[in-house]
């Protein structure tokens, strides 16, 4: 009886919790039936050309049109945002985060985390993700699918928070970066994602669809942030991750690719796998493979400053720190290479390792690693919303996109740090924040 009254009480403070997060959105945030936006400039993506003067028109939750101010049809009784001091840019999109986690949650720190606890430490993240301009993710990896339930949470409205691709549990094989190595053997922990062997994968990657899964990350190489693995090493064989791949795609869901060795990014390309995540040792051998196919690179390169600056107040251990200190200044040169060599990119952060709302800091690494702004804009735009599959949808202010809408001071294409700093925020036409007034 005491049991049951305990789990009555966890969920009565869960729903608690969730009805206050709710109740902390005013009534004002649902979309405007109609609403005119006055913007000074507003960046297109496509073409890099930032225009002057203009009026985007949303209905409901979509962009409707877009045009010069001077010839915008408008009436008094119009809604009207004014950005006329502002550059305005379509919500940005982080294509690797991991939502329910934080950085002190690193190491055996991690341990003492509930899955409960880390949906709620979600629903934090995911506000101030938001209100960072960031108003799509993909959450790719997240234990007891708890990313989940955060995105369902999100979409019914119980909490604020981007839009979530999410691909719960990740995939990974016995011992190996995505399993629980921290505990001796009479605990007999694995990770819930792991599988070993061609039958084995297909099972979990139709599993974790089963359980709402839209997309599957797999641990192609061993990782910084585990313990017992090289980052160099594969993990995967090339025969299980073409099994992974050949269901998730049969079934409607991308694949993306931890990978930090060059042999791992080589073989999940080969796989075809749809990203991969970090390549940390990238090489030509892998870089023309990812070409040739298409595949998507989502380096992961801020986390290494502020990693390496705060490792001491994390009490890392030092297993990982020696990693740390390896792995993540080899993959500036590697990355630099590959940026200059052509491949794909999209934007990601690998936000947890790091604290949450600081996702822009990853586009001055990547401008100082030979990005033009715009391609590190493009990045977090069309790239990513192609990623995603959905182009179309989000990553463009165009007519028929979601109304997901950012502003600045300061044009981005001469300062990207100016996306460190953003004022407003629309979701969907409701508006999330704005410290421009009115």
């Amino acid at each position: 009886m005491r049991k049951v009254l305990s789990r009555i009480f966890v969920l009565g403070v869960i729903v608690l919790t969730l009805g206050l997060l709710s109740a902390a959105q005013s009534a004002g945030s649902q979309p405007a039936k109609h609403l005119v936006i006055r913007a000074g400039h507003v960046l297109d993506v496509h073409s890099g050309k930032t225009l002057s003067n203009q009026v985007i028109v949303v209905e409901g939750d979509q962009i409707v049109s877009i045009g010069a101010a001077a010839e915008a049809k408008t009436s008094a009784s119009d809604q009207v945002i004014d950005l006329s001091n502002a550059t305005v840019l379509p919500g940005l999109i982080d294509a690797h985060t991991h939502l329910t986690g934080d950085p002190k949650d690193v190491g055996y720190e991690g341990l003492a985390i509930s899955v409960p606890r880390a949906t709620l430490t979600g629903a934090k993240n995911a506000r101030v993700t938001l209100e960072a301009g960031f108003t799509t993710v993909r959450n790719v990896g997240a234990d007891g699918y708890s990313d989940v339930a955060l995105r369902d949470a999100i979409n019914a409205g119980d909490v604020p928070g981007p839009r979530m691709l999410v691909s719960g549990p990740p995939l990974g094989i016995t011992g190996g970066h995505c399993d629980n190595n921290m505990l001796p053997s009479e605990y007999h922990a694995v990770g819930i994602g792991v599988a070993d062997g061609i039958s084995a994968v297909q099972h979990k990657v139709r599993e974790n669809i089963k359980y709402g899964a839209d997309l599957i990350k797999i641990c192609a190489t061993g990782g910084v942030l585990s313990m017992g693995d090289s980052a160099q090493a594969s993990q995967y064989t090339v025969e299980e991750m073409k099994a992974i791949v050949a269901d998730a795609h049969r079934l409607g869901r991308k694949v993306a690719a931890h990978a930090h060795g060059a042999q791992g990014i080589l073989w999940a390309s080969e796989a075809g796998v749809d990203s991969i995540e970090h390549g940390s040792y990238i090489d030509d051998a892998g870089i023309a493979e990812m070409k040739k196919n298409g595949t998507y690179l989502v380096p992961t390169l801020y986390l290494g400053d502020w990693f390496l600056a705060n490792a001491d107040s994390l009490h890392v251990p030092p297993f990982i720190l020696a990693k740390a200190k390896e792995v993540m200044p080899a993959a500036r040169k590697n990355i630099a290479h590959a940026f200059a060599s052509g491949v794909k990119v999209a934007f990601g952060t690998d936000a947890a390792v790091y604290p949450h709302g600081l996702n822009a800091h990853e586009f001055s690494v990547m401008v100082k690693l030979g990005l033009s702004p715009l391609q590190s804009i493009q990045a977090a735009t069309i790239n990513a919303a192609d990623l995603l599959g959905w182009s179309g949808k989000v990553g463009a202010i165009e007519p028929g996109q979601w109304a997901d809408i950012i502003a600045v001071d300061g044009d981005p294409l001469q300062d990207v740090t100016t996306l460190e700093r953003v004022k407003f925020v629309m979701k969907g036409g409701a508006v999330v924040k704005n410290e421009y007034g009115k």
